[in-house]
């Protein structure tokens, strides 16, 4: 005899903090549901998780994908660069990273870089906007609260704080310049949680905050940012825990362009087939990974990954 199968919807009291990125028509919304990632089969998911598309302040100088570089051909200046970025298919957002600030790089002075993102808002027509800082803690602190001043009224995203520097990026971008403030930690619940309580208690409202909880290219130890992503998302959700509610955004284009999945060329490997597919595919898959472990946001590069991810959102949800 068969039992029947009833499926009891798994929806939840608690939700994750609507946060909203951007101003007037162009603005979108990260988080607000009240269920498990894409579970949109167990209750309503108002704000699809959302793409965004990466370009740096160097342009093409540091890109080695050329369909990356076809994709842009034409382009001139940076500002050029943007508004092709921002009109790409399935791109909700742009995200400029900083990366010739790196003291170890081109070392670019704290001034050119203000120029080239108050270039960058200016050149995509309102399309939200997200700033990565060069990574190199010491002139973030500095670099990051003068990009909050130079994009006052333009809702950005500053990503972002970490424990060393919160202070100083938490109270420029959160309190002094309203900004939303990204949260960025290493693979690990309780420092997650612990950012965010610390960034509160300075003074930055929750609904101001993102969540960057590490990531990897996918078979490079990702399994650790699987489990971190379920537990914030369990403990957010099923226990309420008001420290874990603010929604994830990844940057996947980081991890996935530096593995030698990615970079190994095609003499080197002939067995692995075409360079250029083998680093979207990666891209493709860390993303999709990342949104169904619970990113509300992930951020690719290839305009192709971008295409591919955004498709899959609005099939699923």
């Amino acid at each position: 005899m068969r039992m029947p199968f009833n499926r009891k919807p798994l929806k939840f009291n608690a939700s994750i903090n609507a946060v909203q990125v951007g101003c007037g028509d162009n603005a979108i919304t990260l988080g607000g549901e009240s269920v498990l990632p894409l579970y949109s089969f167990d209750g309503e998911i108002a704000n699809a998780p959302k793409v965004g598309i990466e370009i740096t302040d160097l342009g093409m100088e540091s890109e080695v994908s050329e369909g990356i570089r076809e994709f842009y051909a034409g382009c001139t200046s940076i500002a050029d660069v943007a508004k092709k970025a921002a009109a790409a298919e399935g791109a909700d957002f742009v995200c400029l990273y900083l990366e010739g600030g790196d003291p170890n790089g081109a070392d670019k002075s704290v001034d050119e870089l203000i120029a080239v993102v108050k270039e960058v808002a200016d050149a995509i027509d309102g399309k939200p906007l997200m700033v990565e800082g060069c990574k190199n803690v010491e002139k973030d602190s500095e670099l990051l609260a003068k990009v909050a001043e130079a994009l006052q009224g333009k809702n950005a995203v500053i990503l972002s704080a970490r424990e060393e520097d919160y202070k100083a990026v938490g109270a420029a971008a959160g309190l002094a310049y309203d900004q939303k403030v990204g949260a960025e930690s290493a693979v690990d619940i309780n420092l997650a949680k612990q950012l965010n309580v610390v960034m509160t208690q300075l003074g930055v409202g929750a609904d101001k905050i993102v969540m960057n909880v590490g990531s990897a290219a996918a078979g490079y130890g990702y399994e650790y940012v699987v489990s971190t992503m379920d537990r914030i998302k369990a403990a957010a959700l099923s226990q309420g825990d008001a420290m874990l509610q603010m929604p994830i955004v990844t940057p996947v284009s980081a991890e996935t362009w530096n593995v030698k999945e990615a970079m190994a060329s095609e003499a080197d490997m002939p067995e692995w087939g075409a360079e250029e597919e083998r680093g979207i595919s990666m891209e493709i898959m860390t993303a999709a990974a990342d949104l169904v472990s619970g990113s509300n946001a992930v951020i690719l590069r290839h305009p192709q990954s971008v295409a591919t991810i955004s498709k899959m959102i609005k099939e699923l949800v």
